[in-house]
Parts: structure tokens; C-alpha cells; sequence
């Protein structure tokens, strides 16, 4: 896929459904409980309505996208541990043992390990959609070309459409890569224009020295690239990394497709973000899981208009966010297709009082 024809597909996403909006809201209102009292579950099942264009919401077969990906500029000495834990995550969730996937199975969610371009070989078990073997060192020039952000973007986008036939209806975004809580902090740094160090933290437990070489490397990053902020494709293939640039390909995919994505959490939001900011309208598809312990989580939360179901001090990734909230999903839609109206009920129905 060319810039161009990205540009082109993107185009055909249109805004929310507010007619099905309008309907699930009414539905709502029907049932025999104070009116807006499951609060966000409520208005999530509506937003959930405008996306797919129906107020009949259906959400049984579930997956998780767990994108893996290496970046280079682990070399600078940002993370605790190297490359090879990528690898190690990759083919403990192609065999079904991490974290997400004992969470997904209580969910009743398929776990779909991704490969977007881990260092080494292929990991079997998990899908190969590779566009090379990891980013670039951003500290030393651009992570990846302009043309391998669009290919990953295409590749996300891609696996929406393959779950979608696959009769797949709600999706949550995961991710694994040694790295990326890096890449993610110096794209959202640029993106919302905040200074490195309050869009950078810990990741997975960094040190004081640590943190000083992570917030070093954003800065020099920034400073070789001079990516331009009103170009989110400028920021992603210079900053990012293959991970980031398949879940922005995700979400942009959940809004051509009509289907609703779980933004898990910092990684992805910032994912998400680029989305936005390459396609407005793209906005109905995200819907947000978790707040997230990184610093900046919020404040992407923030830019997004978006507001978490939970907050509960999570920050592990592969999706374990996302996964956390489908049982709120599960429990809005029983209450949604199965209470009691007022009608059946005999009661007289709630009316707005202000």
C-alpha cells in the first residue's frame, strides 16, 4: 500500500451513527433502573452502537492482537533487560503461558500473537507479518522509512479485516517489545508537545540511571530527527516502532470496519493518538480499558477525550488491560438485552429531572 492509497482508504470513514446512538440510548432508558446508573457502561454500549451503525450489540467472539516488535534503540541502554526478551514473551504467548493469555481464557478472548518485526527469526506460532527485523536506533537517524510506517499501518489494518471475517466483534490491542515504552513516550512527546520528562517513566522498573539514559536518548532522538508534530506519518517512522505503527493500523481499521477496539494502555493510546491524528473520524473505534501507571498515560487519555472503565495501577502490556475490561462488557450487554423494562415491570418510567 502507498501513502497515497492510505490516504485514500481513510477517507471512507465516516463519522459515528448517531441514529444508532440515539436508539441505544433510548433502549437504556427503557429498562427499569435509574436512568444512567450503570454510568460508563451505558454510554460505552452506545458509542459501541454509533460505530457499528445498530443498537442490536452482539459482542461473544472476542480477540486480543498482541503485537511484537524490537527496537533499536535498546542499544542506548533504555531498558533493563535486551532484545531477546521479546523473543522470549513472543513464544511464551504462542504457547498460551503469559500473563494475557490467562486472563483472555476467564474472558472467553482469543489471543492472536503477531510478529511486526522482531529481531531473529520467526517465531512459530506466531503470525508473521514482518515488515523487517526490528526499528532502527533512533538516536542514529529515523527508526524505520516513511514507506515501512505505512506498511505497518497497512499490516494492522489487515488484521482487523482478517478478524472481522473471521466473525471476530470486539477487539483489544496488546503489544511486547523490549523498548517501547520509549518509542512511545518520544512520539507522544512530540505529538502533544510536552517536555521529555513528563511524558517519560520507568517502563518496566527502570533505574535513577536508567531513566537518565531513557530521558537522554528521547531528547537526542528528537533533536536528530526533528520529526514535525503536524505530520503524525513524520513522527511514527522516525520515533516509533512497528508495534506502535500495527496497533495505529488497528485502530484505524476498527473504524473502517465498524468494529469496537479495546485500547489497552500506554503503548497502545499513544497508537491510538497517531490514529486520530491521521484520521479524526477514526475516534469512534477507540475505546479505552485502563489508566495506566506511565506518567504520560493520562494525558493521551486526555487528547483522546477518552475516559478508562478502570484504574487499577496496571502496567504490564500484552493487552492485560483491554482484557481486564471485556467481563464489563460482558455484564453491560446482559443488562442491556435482558432487564426487565418499565413497561414489563409496571412502573412508571424515570423522567429527566434537570
Amino acid at each position: 500500500m502507498t501513502e497515497l492509497e492510505l490516504k485514500q482508504l481513510l477517507s471512507k470513514i465516516t463519522r459515528a451513527d448517531e441514529t444508532a446512538r440515539t436508539a441505544a440510548h433510548a433502549h437504556w432508558a427503557s429498562l427499569a433502573k435509574p436512568l444512567g446508573g450503570l454510568g460508563r457502561l451505558e454510554t460505552m454500549l452506545e458509542d459501541a452502537a454509533a460505530l457499528t451503525g445498530t443498537a442490536e450489540l452482539a459482542f461473544s467472539r472476542r480477540a486480543v492482537l498482541v503485537l511484537c516488535a524490537d527496537n533499536g534503540v535498546v542499544a542506548q541502554g533504555v531498558s533493563q533487560t535486551d532484545q531477546s526478551v521479546t523473543r522470549a514473551v513472543a513464544e511464551n504467548l504462542a504457547a498460551r503461558r503469559t500473563s494475557v493469555c490467562q486472563m483472555a481464557k476467564t474472558a472467553r478472548c482469543e489471543v492472536v500473537p503477531v510478529d511486526l518485526g522482531m529481531a531473529g527469526e520467526p517465531v512459530p506460532g506466531v503470525q508473521n507479518c514482518r515488515i523487517a527485523a526490528g526499528t532502527a536506533d533512533f538516536t542514529t537517524g529515523p527508526a524505520m522509512t516513511r514507506q515501512q510506517a505505512v506498511d505497518a499501518i497497512a499490516a494492522g489494518i489487515g488484521l482487523v479485516r482478517a478478524q472481522k471475517a473471521a466473525g471476530v466483534q470486539l477487539l483489544a490491542t496488546g503489544e511486547m517489545g523490549i523498548g517501547n515504552t520509549t518509542t512511545s513516550s518520544a512520539v507522544a512527546a512530540v505529538l502533544l508537545g510536552q517536555p521529555v520528562e513528563r511524558m517519560t517513566g520507568r517502563g518496566a522498573g527502570l533505574s535513577d540511571a536508567g531513566l537518565a539514559r531513557k530521558l537522554d536518548a528521547i531528547r537526542r532522538g528528537i533533536a536528530r530527527n526533528q520529526p514535525d508534530a503536524a505530520d503524525p506519518l513524520d513522527v511514527l517512522s522516525k520515533l516509533g516502532g512497528f508495534d506502535i505503527a500495527g496497533l495505529c493500523g488497528v485502530f484505524l481499521g476498527g473504524a473502517l470496519e465498524g468494529l469496537p477496539v479495546l485500547m489497552d494502555g500506554f503503548i497502545s493510546g499513544v497508537a491510538a493518538l497517531c490514529a486520530v491524528r491521521l484520521c479524526p473520524a477514526a475516534e469512534k473505534a477507540v475505546f479505552a480499558s485502563h489508566c495506566s501507571t506511565e506518567p504520560a498515560a493520562r494525558l493521551v487519555l486526555e487528547a483522546l477525550g477518552k475516559v478508562p472503565l478502570l484504574t487499577a495501577g496496571l502496567h504490564l502490556g500484552e493487552g492485560t488491560g483491554a482484557v481486564a475490561s471485556i467481563p464489563l462488557w460482558d455484564m453491560a450487554l446482559a443488562v442491556y438485552r435482558d432487564c426487565y423494562s418499565f413497561t414489563e415491570g409496571g412502573i412508571t418510567p424515570y423522567t429527566p429531572q434537570c
